[in-house]
C-alpha cells in the first residue's frame, strides 16, 4: 500500500487487492484530508473485497447495499437507506460486525421503543437489520444472526385494520365527481383492490373493455422527480383482473375524455401525493372516517370476504399476493364471519330435512 500527498495537499492511496476472480487488481483513491483517513479507507475496501468480516458495521452495510441494489426495486433500496442511516448506523456504525451481540440488539430495540414509534414501524426497522445479518450469515459465514436470538419488536400489522364499507365509499366518492381523474382513480382502487403503484402504472393498452379486464403488468413510483416503472411487487402481481360491468362503463367514459391518448400512455397522469390530498378533501367533505390510500385495498378485500363470501384462493389471486398464506394472515379476522355463515347454512340443511320428516338421534325412541 502506497500513501502520498498530491499537488492539492491532499492524500492519495494506492494498493492491490484480490477481486472476486482471485485476480490481483490495482486500486487508486484520491483526495483524502488526512493520511489516516486514506489508510482506513483502503483497509476497509480490502476487507470488503476479501469477504473478511473483520470490518465495522457501516462498511458491511455499504457492501450489502452495493450487492442488493441490483436485485431490489429502487424504492425498496431507498427505504433501506432511510432506515439504516437514521435508525441503525448511528447506533452500530462503528462497532465490528462480529462483535455485535444479542444484548446490543436488545438495547438498540429498547432505545427505539422509547421513541413512541408505531408497532408496525418498529417491526419494519427490526426486519431491515435482521435482513442484513441474515445476509452476513449466508454469504460471509457470520456464525449467527443476533437479531434472531434477541427476538423481534413491534408487530407485523396494525391491531385494527381500517377500511370503508361500501356505503362509506359511496358517500366519499359522491363528493369527488367534480374532478373526473380523482373520481375514476378512486373507483378503480376500491372496486379492483389494485395497489396504488399498479393503478398509476396502468396504460390505455391495459384496459380491455370488450373482455372487461385490467392487465396488471407493472408498477409506478415517483422517485427524485423521475417517473419510474418497475415490475409488480410480487411475481404473482402480474395478473388479469375481471371488472364488473358498471366499472367497465365508468372507465370507458373516462377514456373517452382522454383525447389523443396513445396505447402506452398512463391512464392516470397523477401521483400518490395528489391522491392523498384528494382523499383528505373527500373525507372532509363527506364526513366519512379517515383511512390511508392503501386501506382502499383492504376495503376491497373486506367487500369480497365479508359481503360476497369469496374464498381465500380467489381473493389472493385478485390481490396479487405471492402466497395464499399472506391473504389468510392479513384478513383472518374477516373469516370467522364466514365460518358462522357456513354453520348457519348447515343448520338450514338439517332444518329442511327435519321438516320433511327426517330422524335424528335425540328423537329416536
Amino acid at each position: 500500500m502506497t500513501v502520498s500527498k498530491n499537488d492539492k495537499g491532499l492524500w492519495d492511496v494506492q494498493f492491490y487487492y484480490k477481486d472476486y476472480r482471485g485476480k490481483n487488481t490495482k486500486k487508486h483513491k484520491r483526495n483524502f484530508r488526512t493520511k489516516k483517513e486514506a489508510v482506513e479507507w483502503a483497509n476497509k475496501y480490502i476487507d470488503q473485497q476479501s469477504h473478511n468480516l473483520d470490518m465495522d458495521f457501516s462498511s458491511f452495510w455499504q457492501l450489502y447495499r452495493e450487492d442488493m441494489k441490483e436485485r431490489l426495486r429502487e424504492n425498496t433500496v431507498r427505504t433501506k437507506d432511510y432506515i439504516m442511516e437514521l435508525k441503525v448506523l448511528p447506533y452500530f456504525g462503528d462497532k465490528k460486525i462480529t462483535q455485535i451481540s444479542t444484548a446490543d440488539i436488545r438495547r438498540w430495540q429498547n432505545s427505539l421503543m422509547k421513541e413512541g414509534y408505531s408497532p408496525t414501524y418498529l417491526k419494519t426497522i427490526n426486519n431491515q437489520l435482521s435482513a442484513l445479518f441474515n445476509y452476513a450469515v449466508r454469504y460471509y459465514d457470520l456464525s449467527s444472526n443476533p437479531c434472531q436470538k434477541a427476538g423481534s419488536m413491534g408487530k407485523g400489522r396494525a391491531e385494527e385494520m381500517q377500511f370503508w364499507t361500501q356505503e362509506e365509499f359511496e358517500t366519499f366518492i359522491d363528493v369527488l365527481k367534480d374532478k373526473p381523474v380523482s373520481y375514476y382513480a378512486f373507483m378503480t382502487l376500491y372496486w379492483t383492490g389494485v395497489r396504488l403503484g399498479e393503478l398509476l402504472a396502468l396504460s390505455l393498452a391495459d384496459f380491455d373493455a370488450e373482455k372487461k379486464t385490467l392487465s396488471i403488468t407493472k408498477s409506478y413510483q415517483r422517485i427524485n422527480g423521475r417517473d419510474v416503472i418497475t415490475e409488480p411487487k410480487t411475481a404473482k402481481g402480474k395478473r388479469i383482473i375481471s371488472l364488473p360491468d358498471f366499472l367497465v362503463i365508468e372507465l370507458e367514459e373516462y377514456v373517452s375524455r382522454l383525447y389523443g391518448m396513445l396505447a402506452d400512455d398512463r391512464l392516470f397522469m397523477i401521483t400518490k401525493s395528489y391522491l392523498e390530498k384528494e382523499m383528505k378533501r373527500g373525507t372532509e367533505l363527506s364526513g366519512v372516517k379517515k383511512i390511508r390510500l392503501h386501506d382502499l385495498r383492504h376495503s376491497h378485500a373486506s367487500l369480497l370476504i365479508s359481503k360476497l363470501g369469496v374464498q381465500p384462493k380467489l381473493v389472493s389471486e385478485r390481490l396479487g399476493h405471492e402466497k395464499i398464506q399472506t391473504t389468510l394472515d392479513t384478513y383472518s379476522h374477516l373469516y370467522p364471519d364466514q365460518s358462522r355463515n357456513l354453520a348457519d347454512q348447515l343448520n338450514g340443511l338439517v332444518d329442511g330435512w327435519e321438516e320433511e320428516g327426517g330422524n335424528h338421534i335425540a328423537g329416536k325412541a
